[in-house]
């Protein structure tokens, strides 16, 4: 399952979205050159990742910010920029354009502090926006929990575009990220589990805030847990390709 599109698009521009989006691709581009040089772009990532074994030895503190602009290749950059551009611009409208940035950088340092916490001597560097944007999500529960998100269902050959509650496709993607760091998966598999489920949670709490002063349990009954502004009609479009009828 992979989301890719919300129904209810936000009510002013997501600037900041906008710009976190274009500084990531960005800095990737500028760096993707390192990818053919396993010595340089390991040098890059001592510098620039969070290397938690670093942090424990009393240097690389800087790296729990600077590693949320590095990614380790073109999926993992897209992946976190869809997450990005579907969630981040209702949460950005919810606490206005500063108050959306400075959430991201908490929700990325503190998930890159989860991570450290969880392995503390970790050689590994750990790179992305994931833990960020996992703050977000976790946002996003909280105020959104109805909100539809369209899931793409990869079968084999088979794919359909699914609409689902937000509470439903955010709660399970929470749940395999907790099995994910319980079962060790992050030596096996590359992936930063404790930095989500530490970003989650960190996203949820510093978003309780926003949604207690919009009425807390109230808001969700004005807004039916939906993002309050107007919801988008997606159509698929039909193809100008003429029919060819077979001859009889």
């Amino acid at each position: 399952m992979f989301p890719i599109r919300d129904h209810h698009p936000s009510g002013t521009t997501p600037y900041v979205t906008y710009l976190l989006i274009a500084v990531n691709v960005l800095i990737f581009i500028a760096n993707y050159h390192l990818f053919s040089n396993e010595r340089a772009l390991f040098t890059f990532y001592f510098d620039w990742a969070l290397i938690p074994a670093r942090i424990s030895a009393g240097s690389g503190e800087i790296g729990l910010a600077s590693s949320l602009f590095l990614h380790g290749g073109i999926l993992h950059l897209g992946g976190n920029m869809l997450f990005l551009y579907i969630f981040g611009d209702n949460i950005e409208d919810e606490m206005g354009h500063l108050g959306f940035a400075a959430f991201y950088l908490a929700c990325g340092i503190g998930a890159g502090l989860a991570q450290y916490i969880a392995d503390p001597y970790s050689q590994v560097p750990t790179v992305g926006a994931s833990g960020a944007i996992a703050g977000i999500m976790g946002g996003y529960l909280l105020m959104f929990p109805k909100a539809k998100v369209d899931i793409l269902i990869i079968f084999v050959v088979f794919l359909r575009i699914l609409p689902i509650p937000a509470w439903i496709m955010l709660a399970l993607w929470f749940i395999l990220q907790v099995s994910g760091g319980f079962a060790g998966a992050t030596d096996q598999g590359g992936v930063a589990y404790w930095a989500h489920v530490g970003g989650f949670v960190i996203g949820i709490g510093l978003t309780l805030p926003v949604w207690l002063r919009r009425g807390g349990p109230t808001y969700w009954e004005r807004t039916d847990g939906h993002p309050p502004y107007p919801k988008a009609e997606y159509k698929l479009s039909h193809t100008r390709v003429p029919k060819v009828r077979p001859r009889r």
